[in-house]
């Protein structure tokens, strides 16, 4: 996608696309997966990802520039941690911490387009996208938390 070919429905269709990959992602994984608690995580992953496409197809452009996007905590547990690679034997632990990375990168690409726009509208949706992306990589890495970090 060119700067040019930039336009809401655009910047929405290529939001949309990127959700469905994730979930089909998830979707593959899961038919690999051995371990019972990945398989389930990879399940719920999937079925959120879904939900975010259908909030896109539904996304409002004068509802959203008008109601205000929260802030959202990176807690970054993951951050520097190492996905193993993907494979039949992926852990809990371990499709935890490949899926958060993924969503950082997601979160990483709208903010890089989020800088590169000029247009208010454009700019607000790509923090929108960001900001998204940023709720599922807590969501995860509050899991890892709860799952892998023991408590003081």
């Amino acid at each position: 996608m060119t700067m040019a070919q930039l336009d809401w429905p655009a910047v929405l269709s290529l939001a949309i696309s990127r959700e469905e990959e994730a979930a089909a992602t998830y979707h593959r994984l899961q038919a690999i997966a051995t371990d019972p608690a990945t398989k389930q995580l990879l399940l719920e992953l999937e079925e959120e990802e879904k939900k975010h496409k259908k909030k896109l197809e539904t996304l409002d452009q004068e509802d959203l520039l008008s109601s205000e996007v929260p802030e959202v905590e990176d807690l970054g547990l993951t951050d520097n941690l190492i996905a193993e690679p993907l494979s039949p034997e992926l852990s809990l632990q371990d499709g935890l911490i490949w899926a958060a990375q993924k969503e950082k990168q997601a979160a990483l690409f709208y903010a890089a387009w989020a800088k590169k726009v000029r247009s208010p509208q454009l700019k607000r949706l790509f923090r929108f996208l960001e900001k998204q992306e940023k709720s599922h990589k807590l969501r995860l890495e509050l899991e890892y938390e709860r799952q892998f970090l023991p408590e003081d």
